[in-house]
Parts: structure tokens; C-alpha cells; sequence
């Protein structure tokens, strides 16, 4: 599969290649600060953020240009042919997929649900659809394994993807799946930070519904519209994800990293890492 491609910064962390994978190619990003150029002249390419917290992403497909916090589900889709570029300004984690445009045109003739004459895709920016990013993360999930599963689950996933694809984002019907309803840009940004910088502290809803001027319900459903999540759930995974990072940066202790992220034990912390990773705090430092 040919891919063009120009200032990468850095090599996938995975990539289904070595698998030799049929008609499309998965690769694992995380990369710092800075910006890529990208151009597939013979493949659709689709990125989905696995940002566990937002950071501002500017995007340009062709001459369309586009300015938003990216975060985890976000997904952006570039057809083949079209030139694309994006810089961020916080360290950057998605899936990148690749697939043949002959894979989408076959299965858009086979599938009854799908017009074969909608096998061209658009271009989105930041979209959300929760099968995509499902069927992307079972991918992700079969490179991990080593691809255990074989090519036959491999092939599942990929025709369910095109056929998720064509129903929701060809060229003739585009989908206009976004955020109506959540937060804006700025209050998204207000709250996340004012979470990450405050994570050793007791956090409460009033706390953050009171930063937005917003009752706790209406700040509750608008956060979970823009984030995928409960305001809870965001706050547990942002302790998470900084416990994980001082257990491999640090020399705290567990008990020290759980008070340093808002944890109300170090068992408690234990626990939850064991439950997010399958390893002990000990095991996942080492």
C-alpha cells in the first residue's frame, strides 16, 4: 500500500505491517508538540484521538482549515488524493488507518444497505461515531495481541469499519455527526484544565458547574455531549492516566502518587491500576 508522506516526527508506537494485514494498515501514534504534512495519493486515511485529555489541534485539509480541542473519540477522515496538515501543542496519541479504496467500492457493491455509488468518502475534521471508534480500538487491540485472532476476525472488523464508513460519511451522503448541544470550545478547555491542574484536590460537580456558571445538570450532560464521558469518569481516568506517568517517571511512593493525584488510599489507587492496566503499581513501574 503506497503512503506519502512528509515531516513525520516519529515511528508508530504499533503497527498491524509486520502482520501483513489485507487492504488496510492500522499504526498507534504519540507524538510531542509539532506538526505533520500528510498526503495518501492511493488510500482513505482516518484518525481517531486517543488524547486522554483535551489539547487544541489545528487541522487543514486541502483549504478548508479547522480550530478545536481534540479529544479521545474525536475522528477525522481524509480522503485519498486530498493533502492534509495538523499541529498541536500537547503531546498527541491517535489511531491511523489506511484503507484501499478498492475495499470500500467492493464491499459498497456487496452490502444491501449501501449504494454502490457512495464508495467516495468526504472529508471531516472532528466528528464522533461510536462503532468507528470501537471497530478502531479491536484493531488496535489485535495488534497487541500479536493477531491471535487471525485473519478472519481481522477481515470482520475491517468489512464492518467500510460498511460503518460508507453509510455515514460517503461523498454523496456525508454525516454531520458533532457537538451540538455540549460545551464550547473555550468552557471545554476551562474545565479540563482547571481538572488537571486540580487533581490532588476534592473536586466536586459545584466546583466545576459553578467555573461555567451552569446548574449541575445542565453542566453534567453538556460535558458528557462534548466528552463521551461523565464529569466522574473524566476526573477518575485524568488521576489514572498522571499515577501512570509518576510510576514511571518518579520515585514515589504509591501512597505518596496516590495523594499526589487525588486518590483516597494507596490501596484504593492499587486497585484501580490493576483494574486499567492488569499489572500492580509495582509491576507497571517496572
Amino acid at each position: 500500500m503506497s503512503n506519502l508522506l512528509e515531516n513525520q516526527l516519529c515511528p508508530p508506537l504499533r503497527s498491524s505491517q509486520p502482520q501483513g494485514w489485507k487492504n488496510i494498515v492500522v499504526e498507534e501514534f504519540r507524538q510531542s508538540p509539532g506538526q505533520e504534512t500528510y498526503k495518501n495519493l492511493t488510500e482513505h486515511t482516518l484518525c481517531i484521538s486517543l488524547n486522554p485529555r483535551p489539547s487544541r489541534l489545528s487541522q487543514t485539509v486541502n483549504s478548508r482549515r479547522h480550530n478545536s480541542p481534540c479529544v479521545k473519540g474525536d475522528i477525522c477522515i481524509v480522503p485519498a488524493g486530498l493533502s492534509f496538515f495538523w499541529q498541536w501543542d500537547q503531546d498527541d496519541q491517535y489511531i491511523r488507518i489506511r484503507i484501499a479504496p478498492e475495499l470500500l467500492q467492493r464491499v459498497a457493491e456487496e452490502a444491501t444497505e449501501v449504494s454502490s455509488n457512495r464508495a467516495d468518502l468526504c472529508p471531516e475534521f472532528r466528528v464522533r461515531h461510536l462503532q468507528i471508534e470501537q471497530l478502531g480500538d479491536m484493531l488496535l487491540g489485535e495488534i497487541k495481541n500479536g493477531g491471535l485472532a487471525g485473519q478472519l476476525y481481522v477481515d470482520s472488523l475491517t468489512n464492518a469499519l467500510a460498511v460503518q464508513l460508507l453509510r455515514d460519511f460517503s461523498a454523496v451522503q456525508p454525516c454531520a455527526t458533532a457537538y451540538g448541544g455540549g460545551l464550547s470550545d473555550r468552557q471545554l478547555m476551562q474545565v479540563t484544565d482547571y481538572i488537571h491542574d486540580c487533581l490532588g484536590q476534592n473536586i466536586g460537580l459545584s466546583d466545576l458547574s459553578e467555573l461555567l456558571k451552569m446548574s449541575e445538570s445542565q453542566f453534567s450532560r453538556r460535558f458528557k455531549q462534548s466528552m463521551g464521558v461523565a464529569p466522574y469518569q473524566y476526573l477518575l481516568q485524568q488521576r489514572i492516566e498522571q499515577a501512570k506517568q509518576l510510576l514511571k517517571t518518579t520515585n514515589l511512593s504509591v501512597m505518596e502518587i496516590a495523594m499526589v493525584c487525588g486518590f483516597s488510599s494507596h490501596s484504593h489507587l492499587g486497585k484501580l491500576i490493576r483494574q486499567y492496566t492488569g499489572l500492580s503499581p509495582k509491576a507497571y513501574r517496572k
